[in-house]
């Protein structure tokens, strides 16, 4: 997976934007204003992308590159190796699923908007 792939993947969702709201380097993308996808853009090892929290641990089982999410909520966001230890069509699906956890969580007159 490279970072361009995942960063057009994401951006062809509905309503998506990007930024760097942290530093120079590390690139979030949003819907509704709230990031849902996480990565640094010098050092493309890994994206931060939020979970259902059950399906987290399963996947942390399952898969070596998949580890509780760096610096942040560890229950309800993974760090998802770029490094080839994680199919990428598993990483597509999983930008999708934390995607939609976030924009299933806006407020209805945003999703609404979204659909249209």
């Amino acid at each position: 997976m490279t970072l361009e792939y995942l960063r057009d993947y994401c951006l062809s969702l509905p309503g998506v934007t990007e930024d760097t709201p942290f530093d120079a380097t590390t690139l979030c993308f949003r819907v509704g204003g709230k990031i849902f996808a996480i990565m640094d853009m010098e050092v493309f090892e890994y994206a931060n992308l939020k979970c259902d929290p059950e399906r987290a641990i399963e996947l942390r089982e399952r898969y070596a590159g998949i580890t509780p999410g760096y610096h942040m909520n560890k229950k309800l966001w993974n760090s998802v190796s770029m490094r080839g230890n994680v199919p990428d069509s598993l990483i597509l699906e999983l930008a999708k699923h934390s995607y939609e956890l976030i924009r299933d969580s806006l407020p209805r007159k945003e999703k609404d908007r979204l659909k249209s």
